[in-house]
């Protein structure tokens, strides 16, 4: 399935697989980094495991698991300080003008929200062009569904299946899901625990906007 891959093959999603709007990739430090800066594209940083500090913008950010940063394009950052540390990189193509240079968001400080089937999901680094977020998904499969929005998902934690027309792919930690604009799709989590998610989606929006197949909004 060319929508779901791991997070051991590389590159992850971007261009060359089939996604534009998106550059997703797994950065490893277990030092001091080069500055990293981009011209043209805004970054969303999302710390999966490990620890350790960031110059951002010309300011000091501490680096732990569920730490979650904006870098508008064009602000220089790099990894002063690290531990095994493992970050969740997404650019994001085109971006809207922004007034802040960056954004630094702790997961836990995030407010809850609620949507389809149970699910929920917190609201991580803020920006104009795209949304960032954590979903926690109950055991169990969703109904079919798709959004007005284009998407990458890597998954945190738990196991399950992305299920796309009529085609099954399995789900485990580090596993990426591209999802395009009103493409019909599932997401089921085969258990035990719940399954957390990451996303990125643009344009900005809630993730729990969503419609069924026959064009219908979902409820919650």
């Amino acid at each position: 399935m060319r929508w779901c891959v791991q997070a051991d093959e590389t590159p992850l999603f971007g261009r060359e697989r089939g996604c534009d709007e998106f550059e997703q990739e797994v950065l490893r430090f277990d030092g001091p980094s080069d500055a990293r800066a981009h011209d043209e594209d805004d970054e969303m940083l999302y710390v999966l495991r490990g620890s350790g500090a960031a110059a951002v913008g010309g300011e000091r950010v501490e680096l732990a698991g569920g730490a979650a940063l904006f870098v508008r394009h064009g602000t220089t950052w790099q990894v002063t300080e690290a531990g095994g540390l493992e970050i969740l990189s997404v650019l994001v193509r085109d971006p809207l003008p922004e007034d802040s240079t960056h954004a630094v968001v702790a997961v836990d400080d995030a407010e809850a929200g609620e949507a389809t089937a149970g699910r929920q999901f917190r609201l991580l680094a803020p920006t104009a062009t795209a949304t960032q977020f954590v979903g926690y998904i109950p055991v169990g499969r969703a109904p079919d569904h798709f959004h007005k929005y284009d998407e990458v998902v890597y998954v945190l934690d738990g196991e399950g299946a992305v299920h796309i027309d009529g085609e099954t792919a399995p789900l485990r930690p580090g596993s990426c899901v591209h999802l395009p604009a009103g493409l019909v799709h599932c997401l089921e989590n085969t258990g035990p625990g719940e399954m957390h998610v990451l996303g990125v989606f643009r344009p900005a929006g809630s993730p729990a906007e969503a419609y069924y197949p026959d064009g219908t909004k979902a409820v919650y």
